[in-house]
C-alpha cells in the first residue's frame, strides 16, 4: 500500500508541517495562503478542500503517537482513493502507519461487502524517506492485518485445524517453515495439558511449528516464540458467563495471532534472527468427555497439575508448548497470550504487562519497542514468593493461584515450565477492542507484532 514517489498526482495531499516546509508553487495563491497561515498558528491540524482535491496539514510532533491518530483523522477522509504525504523521516513514516492502519476492515461477512469497502488504495510518500523503511512497514502492516483477521474470524470457521492451514499459507507466501502436528502426534509427546484442554471438544487440536531461520543469523541460539492458541474458550465446565465475555471468546488466540504475525513479518522482513514459533491450538469446551476441576493433569515435562478452573485453560496449553522449547536450546522464550481478566484490572486495555526472568537489557529492549510503536507494557514482578500462591496439596501445581495477583501467578506458573531465560506478556487488555479505537479499528488490533519486530530489528544479546 505504501509507496515512495517523485509526482503529485493524487487527490488527497498531506503536508506535514515545520519550520522549512514550503508548499509546491504548482498550486493555487489562497492554498499557499492558507498553509502559510497554519504553518504559523498554534493549530495541529488544518483541512481545506478545493474541486475534488484535498488538502491536509499536520505540524511535525516529536510524539510520534499523536502523528500516527493525525493518520487515522486523515483516514475519516472516505472518498480519497489515493493519499500523497509530502515530509521526512520517521514523523512522516508515522503518520503514513497512522493512515494505513487505519484502512483495515474486516467485512468478509457482509452481503454488502462491496458498499463498505473504503476506496483508499494507495499511500504515496514523498520526501526524504528510504524505500526500506517503507518495504519494512509495508510487512509489518501486512502482518498485523494477517492477524487482525485471525482474531476476528468466528469459531465456526477458525477451527484449531483452520488455523494451522492458515499459518501454513503465510509461510508459504513468506518463506518460512511449517510443520503441523496432529492430535496422534501430540498424544506421542504426552502434551496432557493441550490434551486435557480438548477433551470436551469435537475438533482435534493442533501443534504449529513455524521457523525463520536465515543464513548467517545474528543469534546463535534462536529466540522462541510461544503464542496461546484457543481458538474459542467458553470456559469448559467452569463456564463463563456469555455477555461481555464468552461472546469475545474468539479472540482467545490473540497471543497465537501475534506470535504467527510476527514470525510472518520477520520473514516478509528477511530478518537476520533466527526465530522459532510454537502455537498449540484448541478451543475449551464443556463436551462430556471435558477435563473437570479437581482432576490432575501430567504435562509433557512430568509435572502434575490439580486443575482447579477449567477456565484457566491458556496456561494448560502453553505450558506443554513452552516445555516442548526446550528442545531448542533457546537464547530466549517468550511468550504472549489473553491469559488473565486480571490483567485488564492491573492496566486496563491500554497496556499489556510483562513479566520475566530475563536479563534486565532484554527487558529493556521489549518494553522500549513497544514504547516506540506505542503497545505499551508495565513490568509486573515474577518473585518467588508468588510460587507459594500455586502449591497443591496433592500434586506439583494447582492451575489458579487465588484471588489475589493472577496475572503474576499464570506468569509464575509458566515461568516454572520454562528452562531457559523467559518472558511472559499478557495481552489480554490491548488484543481486542469492542468500539472502534482510532488505528486500532474495531475487534482484532494485531498487538504485539510491531513490538516484536522493532525488538527484532535492534536486538542485542
Amino acid at each position: 500500500m505504501l509507496q515512495l514517489t517523485n509526482t503529485l498526482n493524487t487527490d488527497a495531499v498531506v503536508y506535514v508541517v515545520n519550520e522549512q516546509t514550503s508548499i509546491d508553487s504548482q498550486f493555487p495563491q489562497y492554498i499557499q495562503e492558507a498553509f502559510e497561515s497554519f504553518k504559523n498558528s498554534e493549530a495541529k491540524e488544518d483541512f481545506i478542500k478545493v474541486g475534488n482535491k484535498n488538502f491536509f496539514f499536520v505540524k511535525e510532533n516529536q510524539d510520534l503517537e499523536k502523528i500516527r491518530v493525525a493518520g487515522f483523522a486523515i483516514r475519516q477522509n472516505k472518498k480519497a482513493t489515493a493519499i500523497t504525504i509530502i515530509g521526512n523521516d520517521e514523523i512522516t513514516l508515522a503518520l503514513a502507519e497512522g493512515l494505513a492502519l487505519s484502512n483495515y476492515q474486516f467485512l468478509k461477512y457482509f452481503k454488502d461487502a462491496d458498499e463498505r469497502e473504503y476506496q483508499l488504495e494507495n499511500i504515496f510518500v514523498l520526501g526524504n524517506v528510504s524505500q526500506a523503511s517503507i518495504n519494512e512497514m509495508n510487512n509489518v502492516i501486512q502482518a498485523v492485518f494477517w492477524a487482525r483477521d485471525m482474531v476476528n474470524e468466528p469459531s465456526s470457521y477458525l477451527s484449531a485445524n483452520q488455523l494451522a492451514k492458515e499459518i501454513q499459507e503465510i509461510g508459504d507466501e513468506a518463506g518460512f517453515s511449517v510443520e503441523v502436528l496432529g492430535k496422534e502426534e501430540i498424544q506421542k509427546l504426552k502434551m496432557g495439558g493441550l490434551l486435557a484442554v480438548n477433551m470436551g471438544s469435537i475438533e482435534p487440536p493442533t501443534f504449529t511449528i513455524l521457523e525463520h531461520k536465515p543464513e548467517n543469523p545474528i543469534n546463535e541460539k534462536p529466540i522462541v516464540l510461544v503464542g496461546k492458541g484457543v481458538v474459542y474458550d467458553t470456559g469448559g465446565l467452569s463456564l463463563k458467563p456469555t455477555a461481555g465475555s464468552m461472546d469475545l471468546m474468539k479472540s482467545d488466540m490473540g497471543g497465537a495471532a501475534m506470535m504467527a504475525g510476527a514470525v510472518y513479518a520477520a520473514a516478509l522482513n528477511k530478518s537476520n534472527i533466527h526465530i522459532i514459533g510454537l502455537i498449540p491450538a484448541t478451543d475449551n469446551r464443556p463436551g462430556g468427555n471435558a477435563y473437570a476441576p479437581g482432576d490432575v493433569i501430567t504435562m509433557m515435562d512430568g509435572t502434575t497439575v490439580e486443575v482447579l478452573n477449567t477456565d484457566a485453560e491458556g496456561r494448560m496449553i502453553l505450558a506443554d508448548a513452552i516445555s516442548y522449547a526446550d528442545r531448542f536450546n533457546p537464547e530466549l522464550i517468550i511468550n504472549a497470550a489473553t491469559l488473565t481478566g486480571a490483567a485488564l484490572v492491573a492496566a486496563g486495555s491500554r497496556a499489556a504487562c510483562l513479566m520475566s526472568n530475563a536479563d534486565e537489557s532484554v527487558n529493556k529492549q521489549i518494553l522500549d519497542a513497544g514504547t516506540q510503536v506505542y503497545e505499551r507494557m508495565i513490568q509486573l514482578p515474577l518473585w518467588d514468593d508468588y510460587k507459594e500462591q500455586i502449591k497443591s496439596s496433592i500434586a506439583d501445581l494447582k492451575n489458579i493461584g487465588g484471588r489475589f495477583a493472577g496475572t503474576i501467578t499464570a506468569g509464575k506458573f509458566l515461568e516454572h515450565f520454562a528452562k531457559q531465560p523467559f518472558v511472559h506478556i499478557d495481552i489480554a487488555g490491548p488484543a481486542f477492542t469492542e468500539a472502534p479505537e482510532n488505528y486500532k479499528g474495531n475487534g482484532g488490533t494485531g498487538t504485539g507484532i510491531r513490538t516484536l519486530s522493532a525488538f527484532f530489528a535492534n536486538y542485542k544479546k
